[in-house]
């Protein structure tokens, strides 16, 4: 299959276009069971190290689950409200949608009992793997202008916990999934000036 310039330039618009959603920006609008599964497939699309595919996806609904996740959340916010205690930025930020959202998504990495093929010297890579899983299923949501938002102000144990998980399971993405008023032009942190965007040119090296 081969390209075109208009491919290539979609596929640009709808990275650059991608952005991690807030809870002040979902709708009251529920995504219908087409959609979430073509984010899903998104998701089973990425590259795997060893043809691992080591992720899992649990997708959730309940309210009271959420609410368990968003008490967590609240818990562990404290805690780094401590961390950012002088910028006063901090308090004003919305940073998750847990209830908001209609639609949660806990992405896992499942570990393997066997050696998998690139991963005798990084161990890390299966992991990593999921975090393509992730990325797929965010470009996916953004073409069909669907937000996500992830959520990483959580303990980890915990969520494993409330999702009764097994042990050789771990937390990668907490993720909220949801139509949304608008998409911003530009990242809010960008917008609000909590960092700098690096340019290309800070970011690549030449050797």
């Amino acid at each position: 299959m081969k390209f075109t310039k208009n491919d290539t330039q979609t596929l640009l618009n709808i990275m650059k276009s991608r952005r991690d959603v807030r809870g002040n920006r979902f709708l009251d609008k529920e995504v219908s069971d087409d959609i979430l599964e073509l984010i899903l497939k998104a998701g089973l699309t990425a590259p795997s190290v060893g043809y691992s595919q080591p992720w899992k996806f649990i997708v959730i609904k309940d309210k009271t689950i959420k609410e368990n996740i968003f008490n967590n959340f609240t818990s562990e916010n404290g805690k780094a409200k401590e961390i950012f205690k002088t910028k006063t930025l901090y308090n004003k930020l919305k940073l998750e949608g847990i209830k908001e959202s209609p639609i949660n998504i806990a992405v896992l990495y499942e570990d393997s009992e066997d050696e998998i093929l690139g991963m005798t010297s990084m161990k890390k890579m299966g992991e990593y793997s999921v975090v393509c899983a992730i990325e797929n299923m965010w470009l996916m949501a953004r073409a069909l202008n669907v937000g996500i938002g992830w959520v990483s102000i959580l303990d980890e144990k915990k969520v494993l916990e409330t999702l009764e998980v097994t042990q050789k399971t771990k937390l990668i993405a907490y993720l909220c999934i949801g139509y949304v008023d608008e998409f911003l032009k530009e990242p809010e942190l960008k917008n609000l000036g909590w960092e700098e965007e690096k340019s290309l040119k800070e970011c690549v090296v030449f050797k």
